[in-house]
């Protein structure tokens, strides 16, 4: 796609296959519609409070007005002007951009931007604008046999009206939306991939494309031999089930300058990189602790952690983001077989832990721990772990917000704030030493499961990590309700990307 901004001067003068303007539900119309009324002798006017009502994502089609170069004009409902919010706005452009979608028109221009958005900053609205677009216009047809011509898009060109004086503001905003885009669409699509597809070795050749494509990327897979070398027995041990092979995946970026840490680190390292480990299970059975098989397809999207750091590392390139940024991700299976792990079994980690393995099935704990050990030779600022890690987590939060976990309090506003500017909202939940004492084993160093059945599963979880996360500030990131959508959407949603980048953004100057 192709952002450009032009001014909002003479808009009916305008020249595009669809031009989005906004109106309220209470009849008001916004200074582009009203522009828009006012050549066309009142066209607008005709259809409100009758064809069209103005509720928030509504949209009708209006076209070949007189005295209107646009082709079409297309209405999207604002809701009422005195609720008008920055959520309001992204919900309009994400309506607007699939109206042009399915339009099938392959340019349109928005007045969106332009409409007064208490609480919000056009850097931010252009964003979300060029985020709409990319998120209206994915479709995934990688493994359909036969794939419609229809269904592909063919929007290729979006110009934003904007005043001049923030032509600037607004054209970063679309660049960093474009790059945000870029990188929910690889996650979306690594996502979405069946898992005799998605194997860990085809994520090692993915993190290999990307770092041909950026020289600033350096990548490094290791295999099994180099995985054993390094002492991770506690990864290993998930993935000797299946047949497919582990794959540990190391992306390192470095752009022009380094990341600013808010706070200082507990290594003492206030420009050290940042580190994102991500949970790579291909496919998750549960192991030998087996799943029900109802919905067990969708537990190709085990892998969505490490799907949101690779689309977190393709944004930042795109970007030429001036920090250092490392994604980890340690991408196996969870299959039973003769050689899987059993309940009972003792495993030791990278970091010399030994672990009594209670439950097979939360395996996501086991592989993050080691890739957290690995996280401390590069002396971070900050490590953030992403995984689809505990159904308990999605009990407590639902679909609509992330777990957020963190013992350092300043570490975990940055990400709440952060979440709340990219409208990927998270919540923070505790990770206390209370919560320490059900992980107590008779048999190892801690076991892989509290021992209070299913009471604060989430919780204990992160207290698992938090073992292993002692050398530099952590948080966790709980995706399992936020990363993928079940029933007739079923498909990976691209979180929390927007939330990491946003995070990512505001570490260095310039930053939003």
């Amino acid at each position: 796609m192709e952002f450009s901004t032009q001014s909002t001067q003479a808009i009916h003068q305008v020249k595009t296959s669809a031009l989005v303007v906004g109106v309220f539900s209470d009849g008001q119309l916004s200074a582009a519609a009203d522009i828009i009324n006012r050549a066309s002798d009142g066209a607008i006017k005709a259809v409100v409070g009758q064809d069209f009502l103005g509720a928030v994502g509504e949209t009708l089609v209006l076209r070949h007005l007189s005295g209107v170069r646009a082709l079409r004009v297309v209405l999207v409902g604002l809701g009422k002007q005195a609720d008008f919010n920055v959520k309001t706005f992204a919900k309009a452009e994400q309506a607007a951009a699939r109206q042009c979608i399915s339009l099938r028109v392959a340019d349109a221009c928005s007045a969106l931007l332009s409409l007064a958005c208490p609480g919000s900053d056009t850097r931010q609205r252009a964003r979300l604008s060029a985020q709409a677009h990319w998120q209206a216009a994915y479709f995934y047809d990688a493994t359909i046999g036969k794939p419609d011509p229809a269904r592909k898009p063919k929007l290729r060109k979006i110009t934003v009206l904007c005043d001049k004086a923030e032509d600037k503001a607004v054209a970063l905003g679309l660049s960093e939306g474009d790059a945000l885009g870029q990188g929910m669409s690889l996650t979306r699509t690594l996502g979405n991939l069946p898992s005799n597809i998605c194997t860990p070795t085809y994520l090692g050749n993915q993190a290999r494309a990307l770092g041909r494509q950026f020289k600033t990327l350096k990548v490094s897979v290791l295999e099994k031999k180099q995985i054993e070398a390094l002492g991770m027995g506690s990864f290993l041990s998930v993935g000797q089930g299946s047949a497919q092979a582990p794959r540990f995946i190391v992306m390192h970026y470095k752009g022009s300058g380094m990341a600013k840490a808010s706070a200082k680190s507990k290594t003492g390292q206030a420009n050290g990189p940042i580190v994102l480990v991500g949970k790579g299970i291909t496919f998750d059975t549960g192991g030998i602790s087996i799943k029900p098989s109802a919905a067990m397809d969708e537990m190709k999207y085990d892998m969505c952690g490490a799907a949101s750091v690779f689309g977190v590392m393709l944004a930042v390139a795109k970007l030429e983001w001036p920090g250092e940024l490392i994604g980890l991700v340690p991408a196996c299976e969870n299959m039973p077989s003769g050689n899987a792990i059993k309940p009972g079994d003792v495993v030791t980690s990278m970091s010399g832990q030994t672990i009594e393995i209670l439950n097979t099935d939360a395996e996501g704990r086991l592989i993050l721990c080691d890739a957290l050990t690995y996280a401390e030779r590069f002396k971070p600022s900050t490590v953030i772990d992403i995984a689809t890690l505990t159904g308990a987590c999605i009990v407590a939060l639902g679909s609509v917000n992330t777990g957020l976990f963190s013992p350092d309090d300043a570490l975990a506003d940055e990400l709440v704030t952060a979440s709340r500017r990219a409208l990927d909202p998270a919540w923070r939940l505790p990770v206390e030493d209370e919560y320490q004492d059900a992980l107590k084993s008779n048999f190892a160093d801690m076991a892989n499961i509290g021992n209070a059945g299913p009471k604060g599963g989430a919780v204990t979880a992160a207290c698992f990590l938090a073992r292993f996360a002692k050398a530099y500030r952590w948080a966790h990131l709980d995706i399992a309700g936020t990363s993928w959508l079940s029933g007739p959407q079923k498909g990976a949603s691209g979180r929390p990307v927007p939330l990491l980048l946003e995070f990512l953004l505001n570490k260095t100057q310039g930053g939003a």
